[in-house]
């Protein structure tokens, strides 16, 4: 066997293995289904055991080593027998309507900062709630919790001698179990620890209530949770063990927060578009199909709310903005996800340069406001950590001219604006490309090509940067520049050479729109799926009049990549786009066929 061949066959058997969540090792597919089915059978015994007739008084203290010893697929079973228990007896009832939270975890522990080691306040009376992370005893009447809520954590201290009943002490405590949602009453103090240090802001307990059981086993602390595609699979159990998963998305809110008050403050109208259209216009991009069963009619789930937005401006709404999902039909990786977020808004007479003014306010104003500083560190390289990118948002940013860079950049004189989308150009840049070892897939449009030379000069964008000068055949919707033929007036800004924005002087002229939608429809039917078809709707609500008109989008989870050093774009979302897991569809099929 040779050396290509060897490697080749290592790779294949490592892309059919699954990850064991349970040991962390990598297995071939049978090898884990029949892990999970013999944890299935122990789980079963071990769950008859635990939930057997309860034992002598004097050996209450090894029913929590049950639990202790079991694995995760046992530990369910088990914990699952004795919460149906509980539901039978309501002693107590393991899900009760609720409990009255008297201050919030974050305030708790702001308010009573000022104690001093020791010090105790009797008559300060609070309730609390959280989700257990840790739990242990110093003896039969001592026992100490963590709980975590709203992203803080708040030590809990329950003695005996503070239990509102000394006889339900035990019991109340003996049911709750790590990862378990609990209400705490008690009073307010800072511990003394033995061993020295200011000690712990906590609350000591007069009632302790079971208000949601954890059913499932969480991860130790010690190994925590960290398998990528578990995390993203499982987003409710990351947030609960990973305090970085939590502060990723709150800065996520924070972004959308700022660009949303921004925008207010400049009296911008907040306005909802349709996510399903007749024709996918607004954006160059592959769409999804759907079907409307009534009308009996296939529809496109939206890839941009950009003609929708004009045509209100058009309606006389000056300025509005849109902040929502999109949808296109293209590739997964790192920097993109079928379904993502971004804002659009339009402003009736502006231009692309009163938006580039804009764009650098609001974005360097916003990370200084979330971050606390213009620059920022971020990482761009999962698989080389030590890599590290310090991206400056201090306005003024550099400005680019695309096609001025390109002729440095490969050396050569491109034709002149007004004969980019020539034949004759189209042989031109398949020079450029093949002299430069590129290769453009198919169909090599000019506008493909063209694109696909510029990703050179992104390369070289790291702190924001605007590339300006676009021809106007990969920019049908912008207005024609008021310098150079050929030329439209739009901008797009990258950072860490990643697109987060794209703005231009809108196209106005009903005449003009009309003939650079044929275009974009003749670009179709050479195979290009991207290109846009002609909105009819749209150009007849240019026959009314747009104003002059600056238009301008940006990537809401790119920006969130950037400020949360994230980099991979699953990490700022929520529920990214996962291929379905099959091996466990497939236990789950055979068991219930039994």
């Amino acid at each position: 066997m040779s050396l290509e061949e060897a490697v080749q066959k290592v790779t294949e058997n490592v892309a059919n293995l699954h990850l064991d969540e349970v040991t962390g090792e990598m297995v071939s597919k049978s090898e884990l289904k029949k892990r999970i089915k013999q944890r299935q059978v122990e789980a079963k015994k071990a769950a008859k055991k635990a939930s057997a007739q309860p034992q002598p008084a004097s050996k209450k203290a090894k029913k929590s080593d049950l639990f202790a010893d079991l694995d995760p697929s046992q530990y369910f079973e088990a914990r699952s027998r004795q919460i149906q228990e509980l539901r039978k007896t309501k002693s107590p009832n393991p899900y009760p309507h609720k409990f009255t939270v008297s201050i919030s975890n974050p305030e708790f522990l702001k308010k009573y900062a000022y104690l001093e080691r020791g010090q105790t306040l009797p008559d300060e009376k609070v309730a609390i709630a959280g989700r257990i992370h840790a739990k242990r005893e110093s003896g039969s009447k001592l026992k100490f919790y963590v709980l975590h809520g709203d992203g803080v954590e708040v030590q809990v201290m329950s003695q005996l001698q503070d239990y509102h009943k000394e006889e339900d002490y035990e019991k109340d405590h003996e049911v709750l179990k790590r990862g378990d949602i609990v209400g705490v009453e008690g009073y307010v103090g800072r511990t003394q620890p033995k061993k020295g240090g200011e000690g712990e802001i906590s609350v000591f307990v007069s009632r302790i209530e079971l208000l949601t059981p954890c059913l499932h086993m969480l991860p130790a602390d010690h190994f925590g949770f960290k398998d990528q595609e578990t995390r993203y699979r499982k987003r409710y159990l990351d947030l609960i063990m990973n305090k970085d998963a939590r502060g990723r998305f709150i800065t996520r809110s924070q972004i959308i927060r700022y660009i949303r008050r921004f925008l207010d403050q400049r009296e911008f109208i907040e306005v909802e578009t349709p996510m399903m259209n007749v024709i996918a216009g607004g954006a160059t991009a592959k769409p999804f199909v759907t079907h409307h069963n009534d009308l009996d009619m296939d529809m496109y789930m939206r890839i941009a709310p950009e003609l929708f937005l004009k045509e209100l401006v058009v309606g006389g709404m000056d300025r509005v903005y849109e902040i929502g999902r999109q949808f296109r039909n293209e590739g997964i990786d790192m920097t993109h996800n079928p379904e993502f977020t971004t804002c659009e808004f339009y402003q009736a007479y502006a231009d692309v340069y009163d938006l580039m003014d804009m764009t650098e306010l609001m974005f360097s104003e916003m990370v200084k406001e979330i971050t606390g500083s213009y620059i920022i560190k971020y990482h761009p390289d999962p698989n080389n950590p030590e890599k590290e990118l310090e991206l400056n948002f201090t306005r003024p940013w550099k400005r680019m001219n695309m096609i001025e860079e390109l002729e440095k950049k490969f050396n050569v004189t491109f034709p002149a604006g007004d004969k980019l989308h020539t034949a004759e150009t189209g042989e031109f840049l398949k020079k450029v490309l093949s002299d430069n070892g590129m290769e453009c897939p198919p169909p090599l449009t000019n506008a493909r090509m063209l694109d696909k030379l510029v990703g050179e000069l992104e390369d070289m964008c790291i702190n924001p940067t605007f590339i300006f000068g676009h021809p106007q055949m990969m920019s049908p919707l912008a207005k024609y520049s008021r310098d150079t033929p050929g030329l439209c007036e739009r901008f797009e800004v990258f950072v860490a050479t990643k697109e987060i924005c794209n703005a231009y002087t809108e196209l106005n002229d009903p005449f003009d729109q009309r003939a650079r939608f044929e275009e974009q429809a003749r670009q179709k039917d050479q195979g290009d799926e991207e290109a846009q078809l002609v909105d009819e709707t749209f150009c007849n609500a240019l026959e009314y009049g747009l104003p002059p008109t600056g238009g301008w989008g940006c990537g809401i989870d790119r920006l969130a990549m950037f400020l949360t050093d994230s980099n991979t774009i699953r990490e700022v979302l929520l529920f990214p786009t996962l291929k379905p897991d099959v091996l466990r569809e497939e236990v789950k099929k055979e068991e219930e066929a039994k």
